[in-house]
């Protein structure tokens, strides 16, 4: 007989933008948040009764009227308030989880009165998912798409060979990878002080890329252990980290046929295949969460 699994519903990607004006000077919040409501739930699914069921076109108006209400102070507070309030206010439902996207943007220095004109920013996108179950939080930030190259500093010799092998070994070599991270907090419930999320995440920004650019590489495994060691020691709100590694090749071309010395200055980028390397940094004995697989955080 079969029996009903895991199941969650929502709405997702609901795209909010929230202007505060404070007289000629505006600040922008450009979210993109998901949200994903479950449990007491059989009934919709064996019977099709609605009635436990909140409409997603009302998690999608209470996105709207929750920038209003409560304002976006950060990604990560803005997903507290609602995932509280989704648990909270719907008896049949026992557990939110709300993901945002962040999308940044600067200010556009002009002559004209008033700060109101931008321009989005494209280094990284900010991410963060906050999961409530009534009397726990887990919140995990993150970013993804943050491309970084060193143009020297980074070697790859001494590995494994066999009649497979064609790789000639590197001793200066581009190192370059577009960089996805996720972050566990040790916040868990309300009696503790929240971190504050906005300066965590410049905070962490910042360690990830200076380690990154002050390790002279010998993998892009050991950057990524040296990215993720840099947090660790230095956020104590931080128990646990992820990173995702694309290797973004860039092979020498080969100039001697048009009698051409290449002394390690034209590259080809070559953005398929890639190697991927992906790992977990915890803090000593702390058990890892964050799904391996971070496309789906």
């Amino acid at each position: 007989m079969p029996i009903l699994g895991q199941n969650q519903y929502g709405k997702a990607e609901n795209r909010v933008v929230k202007i505060t004006r404070d007289g000629a000077t505006h600040h922008i919040k450009d979210l993109n948040v998901s949200v994903s409501l479950s449990g007491d739930m059989d009934e919709v699914h064996y019977s099709g009764s609605n009635a436990h069921v909140l409409p997603t076109d009302t998690t999608k108006n209470t996105v709207y009227a929750f920038a209003k209400e409560h304002g976006i102070e950060s990604a990560e507070q803005f997903g507290i308030h609602l995932a509280r309030h989704f648990v909270t206010s719907q008896e049949p439902i026992r557990t939110a989880r709300i993901r945002v996207e962040e999308y940044g943007w600067e200010r556009i220095e002009h002559t004209r009165e008033g700060a109101h004109s931008f321009v989005r920013t494209g280094q990284e996108t900010r991410v963060a998912q906050i999961t409530y179950d009534g009397s726990a939080w887990e919140v995990v930030s993150g970013l993804k798409d943050l491309t970084v190259m060193n143009s020297t500093d980074s070697e790859f010799w001494g590995y494994v060979k066999d009649k497979y092998t064609t790789l000639p070994e590197a001793y200066d070599r581009i190192l370059a990878t577009e960089v996805s991270g996720r972050w566990r907090f040790n916040w868990t419930d309300d009696t503790q002080p929240a971190p504050d999320w906005e300066a965590s995440y410049a905070q962490v920004k910042k360690h990830l890329l200076q380690a990154f650019a002050e390790t002279y590489s010998l993998s892009l495994q050991q950057t990524l252990y040296q990215m993720g060691s840099r947090i660790i020691e230095h956020r104590d709100e931080i128990d646990e980290v992820r990173f995702s590694l694309p290797n973004k090749h860039h092979f020498l071309v080969d100039l001697e046929p048009f009698g051409l010395k290449n002394d390690n200055e034209v590259y080809f980028a070559a953005d398929r295949p890639y190697g991927l390397i992906e790992a977990t940094v915890l803090r000593d004995g702390v058990e890892p969460r964050i799904p391996v697989d971070l496309s789906n955080l």
